[in-house]
């Protein structure tokens, strides 16, 4: 009863073991992540909060997380929301006229068509469940680790899922850091520094990956890398609302789900945010501010699912996810390739 009671009169005191907690491994993260070694091998602070979270994870969290698991869960859920909302503060829709039509239609394109192919091999081709297809879909085509945190809490996933999403993202995206700029001189014919950019920004994984990959080719080609990506990340919230129709649609008729549509509002917000930015109408100092705090929220979510996953249910997990993850690596690289070749040639 005691237990109740503390929840109802001291909130706060009931979230700061797990939060506490949870800055730490970001803190350690945001620490790596500033090394110059770490950061050009693409770990970002994202992808590093949620392996040092699955560290602590397994080893140490398991004695502790009683007082701890309530601040976790909060960081897991609402400091991601909120992470998600801010992030519109990295875009502006002068960026997107930047990339043009065609770089936006190619990303409409790479977009669907992985996630439709995901979908389908996921769930006929190697017999996942939909919402590891849809978790590990929506990283590949959408924004990497991002993506699969904003999907969870549409498709209502477990941990284990959502990080066996994200690992997938994190060993495909770390190869394709090396993988693009070494391929670029053989198809360097094809492609323009700008044009190789987009493609980047199209067919990659992470923000940090495609910063990464860009930067090892040219300004040009980072620049027009980070744009198209950018433009994926916008499309994230159209992608969200119709994902959260879809599985309304799916949902049992007897369940009573069938008549509420959860509306990702994060996903709305983080467009508004979006416009907002696109006027300019708070100091760059404020913006940066606002960014870096972004990082950390995000940062610390990733820490929180780190330590709410057990090694365990990976092994569970097996290698069906990496498979899939595998093909859709592939599609990006070569159906990707082909879109953006394609779309170029139309519209040029």
């Amino acid at each position: 009863m005691t237990t109740l009671t503390l929840q109802h009169h001291h909130p706060v005191w009931h979230y700061i073991p797990g939060l506490a907690l949870s800055a730490l491994v970001t803190g350690a993260a945001l620490w790596g992540g500033s090394i110059p070694a770490v950061a050009g091998a693409g770990f970002s602070a994202l992808t590093l909060a949620i392996l040092l979270g699955m560290v602590v994870g397994n080893t140490v969290y398991p004695r502790i997380y009683k007082p701890c698991d309530s601040g976790v869960i909060f960081a897991k859920q609402h400091l991601l929301r909120l992470g998600i909302i801010l992030y519109g503060f990295r875009l502006t829709f002068a960026q997107i006229a930047d990339v043009g039509v065609s770089g936006i239609a190619i990303d409409v394109l790479t977009l669907t068509s992985t996630f439709m192919l995901a979908c389908f091999i996921g769930q006929k081709v190697f017999g996942l469940d939909k919402q590891t297809s849809w978790l590990i879909g929506a990283g590949s085509s959408i924004c990497g680790a991002a993506a699969v945190l904003a999907t969870e809490p549409v498709v209502k996933a477990e941990a284990s899922k959502v990080t066996v999403a994200v690992a997938t993202v994190v060993i495909f995206g770390t190869l394709a850091i090396f993988l693009y700029p070494a391929m670029y001189p053989l198809v360097a014919h094809w492609f323009s520094p700008e044009t190789y950019g987009i493609y980047i920004g199209s067919t990659m994984h992470e923000v940090a990956q495609v910063v990464a990959a860009g930067h090892a080719i040219s300004p040009d080609a980072e620049n027009a890398a980070v744009i198209a990506k950018m433009l994926r990340v916008m499309m994230l919230a159209p992608f969200l609302l119709f994902l959260a129709a879809r599985v309304k649609q799916l949902a049992p008729a007897g369940s009573g789900e069938k008549s509420k549509i959860t509306i990702p509002w994060f996903a709305i917000l983080f467009i508004v945010v979006a416009v907002f930015n696109s006027f300019h109408l708070l100091p760059k100092a404020v913006v940066d501010m606002l960014v870096t705090l972004d990082t950390v929220l995000l940062a610390m979510a990733m820490a929180a699912l780190g330590l709410t996953t057990h090694v365990s249910a990976l092994k569970k997990a097996g290698a069906k996810p990496l498979l899939m993850a595998l093909m859709l690596f592939i599609w990006l690289i070569v159906g990707g390739g082909a879109i953006n070749l394609a779309v170029h040639s139309l519209l040029a």
